[in-house]
């Protein structure tokens, strides 16, 4: 792609020492050469190497802006695959706005939100899945959700999927020849050895897409639910978690009356604590709401913390549990049972072979930051996350995670077909399925409206 147009915006946010102004398209140099004047060399960009930086100022007329430094790149060697100049500026608003004018005025264009990767995917300096891998990067508040990221904007999801396609490639290619002598009745794509081909990348295919629930955890971060009746301890344990006093603590029962959020970082994870209303029979209208509303965050979590006392008892411990069971039974979070105040009674109140498949137990003292350590192991335990290594390939966008499954139903109906004697001309169709939906992942096979829903929730500048 060649754009005709120049753009630019500001590539920084917030106010800082420095900002920086980027510029980008076939006009670069002649807009920045008018209002830029170098320190020490020839005044004409034109005739300067890429990839060097001049000190030098920013003007307006005869109105000195600013003292700046500005890179300079060179097509195809940019972010963009264009002529490029990056101008670093003071970081005041006023500073950074007055550039802009100054850009515009001598024939720049305001870019969009996510224009300067849009034009390197156009201009083949990366392909969809990386440049949509850019605004992971930038949201991320972890560091697996970085690592995650990185790893895909190097290309590793993308030479998973490149692998997938010229398996098909090939075999899709045999088949159109078959169909060219339809009439001599040969066969050129042997259909034992294709299917073979389609399970081991449906296998694959089902991989990738079984990635997505943890890349997703991963990248979002993962919902824990604490959940129990009232005054049993929930907030004194979110503000024990978090470290700081996030939630109010008092002694009177049902204070908690709607969910409170609040996100920490453990190992590298980001995990999102909520805080519920606790959970018992009330006629109070307000409080009751917040139950109902504990209720809808049990189904929206990850991971349960049921807190309960040490001093409840096993019996009002197990009806406690038997009751969250119940909310879980037709989803597969784990549940830990955080059995609280263990301090002042018993810790060994409840048998552990009471537990079920995906449940753990923790005895610790919120008050008193007992065991909270150990808390923390046993949550990284339940959500098996591990340490995210840089080349394990996980799903983290819904968009891949759709076309995925679609590719996957395609790959279905293809092995169908062998198996019932399909004609070629419809294998070929769902083979041709499968690597649309591939392509699509990799912007191989795009849209104008595909790139528009992806580009426009990048930030400006990016």
């Amino acid at each position: 792609m060649i754009s005709e147009s120049t753009i630019c915006a500001i590539a920084t946010s917030g106010t800082g020492a420095i900002a920086v102004i980027r510029v980008s398209g076939p006009a670069t140099y002649e807009i920045v050469n008018s209002v830029f004047k170098p320190a020490k060399t020839e005044k004409d960009l034109l005739k300067l190497s890429a990839n060097t930086i001049h000190f030098g100022t920013i003007h307006d007329g005869e109105d000195v802006v600013d003292e700046v430094l500005i890179s300079l790149f060179r097509s195809p060697h940019s972010y963009t695959g264009e002529d490029v100049i990056e101008i670093s500026c003071h970081g005041s608003a006023y500073i950074q706005q007055r550039i802009m004018e100054l850009l515009i005025s001598k024939g720049a264009e305001a870019a969009r939100p996510g224009e300067f990767t849009q034009r390197a995917f156009l201009n083949g300096k990366m392909d969809l899945s990386q440049a949509e891998a850019v605004a992971d990067l930038i949201a991320a508040e972890s560091k697996a959700s970085h690592d995650v990221a990185m790893h895909q904007i190097k290309g590793g999801f993308s030479k998973k999927i490149k692998d997938l396609r010229d398996k098909l490639l090939h075999f899709i290619s045999l088949i159109e020849l078959e169909l060219d002598f339809s009439e001599e009745d040969v066969e050129f794509a042997d259909r034992t050895e294709l299917s073979l081909l389609v399970n081991e990348v449906k296998e694959l295919v089902e991989t990738l897409k079984n990635s997505f629930q943890l890349g997703n955890v991963i990248k979002s971060g993962v919902p824990v639910a604490i959940v129990g009746r009232p005054n049993v301890g929930k907030s004194t344990l979110l503000n024990a978690l978090l470290e700081e006093d996030r939630a109010i603590v008092s002694e009177i029962e049902g204070t908690t009356r709607d969910s409170i959020e609040d996100t920490v970082v453990i190992d590298g994870i980001t995990y999102r604590f909520i805080d519920t209303a606790g959970l018992r029979e009330t006629a109070d209208t307000i409080e009751n709401l917040g139950i109902r509303r504990t209720y809808q965050k049990i189904g929206q979590a990850s991971v349960v913390m049921l807190l309960v006392e040490a001093s409840d008892g096993q019996e009002l411990i197990f009806e406690s549990l038997r009751a969250i069971r119940e909310q879980l039974k037709d989803r597969k979070s784990p549940l830990i049972l955080v059995i609280n105040k263990s301090d002042i009674a018993d810790p060994r109140v409840f048998d552990d072979n009471f537990l079920e498949k995906g449940e753990y137990i923790c005895r610790i003292s919120a008050r008193n930051h007992q065991n909270i350590d150990q808390l923390r192991e046993t949550l990284m335990n339940a959500v098996n996350i591990g340490h995210v290594k840089h080349q394990d390939v996980l799903i983290t966008n819904v968009r891949h995670f759709n076309a995925l499954n679609a590719a996957s139903g395609s790959l279905e109906r293809v092995l169908d077909g062998l198996s019932s004697a399909l004609p070629q001309d419809l294998l070929a169709q769902d083979i041709r399925e499968a690597l649309h939906y591939l392509g699509e992942i990799t912007g191989e096979v795009t849209t104008d409206e595909i790139l528009g829903n992806i580009f426009r929730n990048f930030c400006i500048g990016k």
